[in-house]
């Protein structure tokens, strides 16, 4: 069977790798460089939800891909040659008020993956932060890796068995049987005879759908995110207004700005100054760090804030994978596997079928 990915971020790349896992054949189109946009972005934490507030189905679906990582990343990584740089450094989530402390505690009650830390043990656990935080957990589990070689090692492992990753190629409009897409173009020519095809091309899919014959809103999200030179930092570090990962080889992340500025892929002073002044305020010594690189991503949202993973309303073999937003990088794994699994087989995991682009109607 082959299938059509448009999008080689983090999510059209693990589609691509199920796929062609699965028995299918892959072609993956990208239409600059695999993770070029938002997944090589992001900062690549992997991290469970905090409650089990707001959206269960959402919770549930980000809890089973987590689950996923130690062994696909196993698996990728010895098929593609590409070392992901997975760590488990644990994360230390703060609080600096009583308001936010008692929220901390009482998610430590129910979930025995967190520890609560008292200040004065807090200091021995990661010595670099300010004494300004009253109270925080920590969880030994939460890991990081980086997201470009995450990508890059899924394109590569696909490719290597059998699939083809087609890097600078563009999807410009498709050929159609009736309600049945049987082929796309590209800007290096077209491709005939295909069975099915996936929009994962994050805010650029409704570009995309709209090529279709319809419009799934998938708003283009900037964050903006800053690199320190610093090793002052051991654990991931969760603050009220941000976040800190310490990177390999004396690197310390710090991210992200949420701004709802359509396809404006750049960083701002004022945007990087709210996230220099975050970190200085959870870890002072980073006041006198050096920043050596700043960057922006734009993330793909949905209308109403969850993904879009399905099939695509009226098209017999058109899919969706769109809309991760913050959870592009988290959700690889699962939203790889059960798309994988929907267009090959035409089983729609239960799972899925709270995200699927049917809920906005025609």
């Amino acid at each position: 069977m082959r299938v059509v990915i448009a999008g080689g971020g983090v999510i059209g790349c693990s589609i691509a790798w199920h796929v062609q896992k699965a028995g299918g054949e892959a072609i993956l189109l990208e239409r600059g460089e695999i993770a070029g946009e938002a997944s090589g972005a992001a900062a690549g934490m992997l991290i469970a939800p905090m409650d089990d507030t707001g959206n269960r189905a959402f919770n549930v679906l980000r809890r089973a891909s987590l689950d996923l990582f130690p062994a696909l990343i196993e698996e990728i990584e010895e098929a593609s040659g590409i070392d992901v740089e997975y760590k488990v450094p644990g994360m230390i989530r703060t609080a600096r008020s009583q308001k936010a402390a008692r929220k901390l505690r009482k998610a430590a009650e129910k979930r025995p993956e967190l520890e609560w830390v008292e200040p004065a043990l807090l200091r021995e656990l990661e010595p670099s932060l300010t004494h300004d935080i009253v109270g925080a957990t920590y969880s030994e589990g939460d890991a990081d890796l980086n997201p470009r070689r995450f990508a890059n090692a899924l394109a590569v492992a696909a490719e290597r068995a059998g699939a083809d990753v087609r890097r600078r190629t563009m999807f410009t409009g498709v050929m159609k049987d009736g309600r049945r897409i049987d082929g796309v173009a590209t800007n290096t020519g077209p491709i005939s005879d295909i069975d099915a095809i996936v929009l994962a091309a994050g805010p650029w899919t409704e570009a995309l759908t709209m090529r279709l014959g319809a419009r799934l809103p998938s708003p283009a999200m900037r964050g903006q995110m800053i690199a320190y030179r610093s090793k002052s930092v051991r654990h991931a570090i969760w603050g009220e207004d941000g976040y800190l990962v310490p990177k390999p080889r004396g690197y310390v992340w710090v991210g992200a700005t949420v701004e709802d500025v359509g396809f404006r892929k750049k960083t701002t002073e004022r945007g990087l100054a709210s996230l220099r002044r975050m970190a200085g305020d959870i870890v002072p010594r980073l006041r006198q760090a050096k920043v050596v690189s700043s960057w922006a991503g734009l993330r793909p949202g949905s209308p109403d804030g969850m993904p879009v993973i399905g099939r695509f309303p009226g098209k017999k073999n058109v899919f969706l994978a769109t809309g991760h937003f913050r959870n592009g990088v988290l959700l690889a794994p699962i939203t790889g596997a059960l798309v994988a699994d929907l267009v090959l087989n035409g089983h729609t995991d239960r799972r899925l079928s709270p995200f699927s682009p049917q809920r906005f109607g025609r």
